[in-house]
């Protein structure tokens, strides 16, 4: 019975951590953002994100990482057969990405906090990326194990991820080039 508890609280962990990830980058583009704004908007978008980012990190992110590694550890004490597994290794690999990834996070909002950073809102969209590739490539191993297909369903899959953040990337830069248009034309044609 405790197996199904640690993987019960090892789900619902993965899926607040993510959550929680996926928000924090969202927030580090509006950051940055900001800075194209006029003050005093400017500073109070700053000092805002800057409170969000921090809540976010360390009351939802952080625990939802902690919760995931701890149960992941319960899971592997009730059933220790499985660090034999090939597939677990690969996982605990991307998780060990994704591990580096959720603490560089933390640095970058550390330095948004110090005015230090000076990534873009479309650097920090892509990498807002890498979390969903890793979330699809653990989430298959999980759920396949040694049975990884590598069919063509497997790729069209992979392609279709790509694409959804390539479209993510173009639509952000068509957003921008609308934004600077609409600006010119406002500037050309004062009322």
């Amino acid at each position: 019975m405790a197996y199904y508890w640690f993987k019960a609280f090892h789900i619902i962990g993965v899926v607040v951590w993510f959550a929680g990830l996926f928000y924090l980058v969202r927030l580090f583009v509006y950051h940055a953002e900001a800075a194209e704004q006029p003050e005093p908007a400017q500073s109070i978008l700053k000092n805002q994100y800057e409170i969000m980012e921090k809540r976010l990190y360390g009351i939802i992110t952080t625990p939802g990482m902690i919760v995931t590694v701890a149960m992941a550890v319960g899971l592997v004490w009730t059933e220790p057969e499985v660090m034999k597994s090939p597939w677990l290794h690969a996982k605990l690999g991307f998780v060990g990405l994704l591990l580096i990834y959720h603490f560089y996070c933390g640095r970058i909002l550390k330095k948004l906090a110090a005015n230090e950073c000076q990534w873009t809102g479309q650097q920090f969209r892509a990498l807002n990326e890498a979390p969903t590739l890793l979330l699809v490539t653990i989430v298959m191993l999980a759920v396949f194990k040694n049975s990884l297909p590598t069919d063509l369903t497997t790729w069209l899959l992979v392609a279709l991820v790509v694409v959804m953040a390539a479209s993510i990337q173009l639509y952000a830069k068509k957003r921008k080039r609308d934004k600077l248009k609409a600006a010119e034309s406002i500037a050309d044609n004062p009322a």
